[in-house]
C-alpha cells in the first residue's frame, strides 16, 4: 500500500467524519478532477439486502456531499467479489472504502477475490485504503474473536505490522476489558495492537508515523506497556 491508510473506530459516512474524509480526498492522487471514490459495504453483505443498501446509500450521499465522484460496488458475497465490473471499478478508484459488519465475513469474501486483487492494484498506485470498524481490522495479523473474549482469533491479511485492530475500543464494556490482557499476553517482543475509539480515526501510510484524528483517543498496546493518543498526536506502527 503506497497511499494513504485510514483506520476508523466508528462513524463511516457521517458528519463527524468530514475531516477526515475531505483529508483522505485531498491526498488521493486526483489531480485536475473529481477524486474517484468506491464504497463497499461487503462487511454487511451476509445482513440482508435492507443494510447493505442502507450502506451504499449512506456511503453515496456521504462523498458527494463531500464533492466526490463516487459509486457504491456491490461486492456482497462470492460471486460479486468476483465480478470483472466490480474489480475494473475498484481498481480505477482514488478511494476504496469498507464500511463495517461482520469482519470474518468481509475477509473470507475478499480473500483470493478479483475485487481484493484489484484493490491491491490501486493501492499500489498510491490509491487511499479506508476502513471503519471491520474494515479496519482485516488490516492486522489476526482478528480476535470477541464472544470467546480473544482466545481464539481469525486470520487477517497482515497488510500493516500490528497484531490486530479493535475498533469502538472506547465502547467495550468492563465486562470485555479481560480481553485485552488476553490478547496483549499473547504478544510477540515488539509486536502491537491498536484500539481506536468512536468517532476516530487514525491516517498514515505503511512505514511512516499515523496521526489521531477525530473526538477521541487511539490506544496502543505492547506486551508491557500502555500508550494513549490524541486527535493531532502521532504514533509509529512499529517494524
Amino acid at each position: 500500500m503506497n497511499g494513504l491508510i485510514a483506520l476508523l473506530g466508528s462513524g463511516e459516512y457521517l458528519p463527524v467524519m468530514d475531516e477526515v474524509d475531505r483529508h483522505l480526498l485531498a491526498n488521493c492522487g486526483a489531480v485536475g478532477r473529481k477524486p474517484r471514490v468506491v464504497c463497499l459495504p461487503t462487511a454487511a453483505g451476509d445482513e440482508g439486502e435492507k443494510s447493505y443498501s442502507r450502506w451504499s446509500r449512506m456511503g453515496v450521499e456521504h462523498f458527494t456531499r463531500l464533492g466526490a465522484d463516487v459509486q457504491a460496488v456491490g461486492v456482497v458475497d462470492a460471486r460479486s467479489a468476483n465480478d470483472l465490473n466490480h474489480a475494473s471499478a475498484v481498481e480505477d478508484a482514488d478511494v476504496v472504502y469498507f464500511s463495517g459488519g461482520d469482519p470474518g465475513y468481509l475477509y473470507r469474501i475478499l480473500k483470493d477475490s478479483l475485487v481484493w486483487q484489484a484493490a491491491q492494484k490501486a493501492w499500489a498506485r498510491g490509491a487511499v485504503y479506508a476502513g471503519c470498524s471491520a474494515g479496519a481490522m482485516i488490516l492486522g495479523r489476526e482478528m480476535p474473536d470477541f464472544r470467546a473474549m480473544g482466545i481464539r482469533s481469525m486470520a487477517a491479511f497482515a497488510e500493516l505490522p500490528v497484531a490486530s485492530v479493535m475498533p469502538h475500543f472506547n465502547a467495550i464494556p468492563l465486562f470485555g476489558k479481560p480481553l485485552v490482557a488476553t490478547l496483549r499476553r499473547r504478544l510477540t517482543e515488539g509486536e502491537i495492537m491498536i484500539g481506536i475509539d468512536e468517532d476516530t480515526a487514525i491516517i498514515g501510510k505503511a512505514g511512516e508515523p499515523f496521526t489521531v484524528f477525530g473526538k477521541a483517543k487511539a490506544h496502543v498496546f505492547t506486551k508491557n506497556e500502555t500508550a494513549e493518543y490524541a486527535a493531532g498526536e502521532k504514533f509509529s506502527l512499529g517494524k
